[in-house]
């Protein structure tokens, strides 16, 4: 299991909001924390401390800007998300990423268009696509969420939508939507369903609180689950969690 850092955009500024909350007009969007340093900085940062495949996403548009920023800074050394399609993938890892990270351009429907995931994958190659596969709790499935985390897909998450996904992706990220950016706890019957599935990478990110949380996504996972770190981390103005601590326990 490691630790997965992240850089999240959103109007230039590196910020951790509350999942779930980023809508078109941005009335409702509730943030935790806004840096005084650029993207770049945090780039600098990660690739000092070695760690790799951490995400640059781009919470809506004019961030570009300041995701290239960070991409050059620590070039190989981070994905990117938010925006991506079959037409412009190709120029993001030519800026520097090390994949590109991918949800609602896959959706057509409710359902994944296997056409589109075809393009993409004809764009990048596997080896450089990360699925994003971003749920909310329906009962007792996941489903997950596109549009910025507005609109339920008809597709759960569960071992038959992994595997069928695995050949065309490197790995998969999937936040816990409803527990993002709260710092109340993990979701821990999604991590537990998460760990089961042993077909590949899979990075988990919503709700992580504590070192608890983290060994309770260890032992749930089995140790197959990296994990990402958002408002808890003090590197983001979070009590819980020292960005130290992570890197020496979780680092590459």
């Amino acid at each position: 299991m490691r630790f997965r850092p992240c850089i999240d955009i959103h109007s230039g500024r590196v910020k951790q909001i509350v999942g779930g909350t980023l809508t078109d007009d941005g009335r409702a969007l509730a943030t935790n924390f806004t840096a005084d340093r650029p993207a770049r900085w945090y780039a600098d940062q990660y690739r000092a401390d070695g760690l790799t495949g951490g995400h640059v996403i781009q919470l809506g548009p004019g961030n570009g800007a300041a995701a290239r920023d960070a991409l050059a800074a620590w070039p190989g050394g981070l994905q990117v998300g938010g925006g991506i399609t079959a037409a412009n993938a190709a120029e993001w890892i030519d800026a520097g990423a090390a994949a590109v990270i991918v949800t609602s351009w896959v959706f057509r429907g409710g359902r994944i268009d296997v056409a589109r995931l075809a393009e993409l994958v004809a764009a990048v190659g596997p080896e450089r696509l990360v699925l994003d596969l971003s749920c909310r709790r329906t009962g007792d499935e996941y489903r997950i969420a596109t549009d910025r985390w507005q609109t339920l897909s008809n597709e759960i998450v569960n071992a038959a939508l992994m595997d069928r996904l695995a050949p065309h992706c490197a790995e998969f990220l999937v936040h816990a939507v409803d527990v993002e950016g709260r710092c109340r706890g993990i979701e821990t019957e999604l991590v537990s369903l998460l760990g089961q599935w042993q077909g590949g990478a899979m990075v988990y990110a919503g709700g992580i609180r504590s070192m608890a949380d983290i060994e309770t996504i260890d032992r749930l996972g089995h140790g197959r689950l990296d994990f990402t770190v958002g408002s808890a981390l003090d590197l983001f103005g979070g009590s819980g969690l020292k960005y130290a601590d992570l890197v020496r326990r979780y680092g590459n």
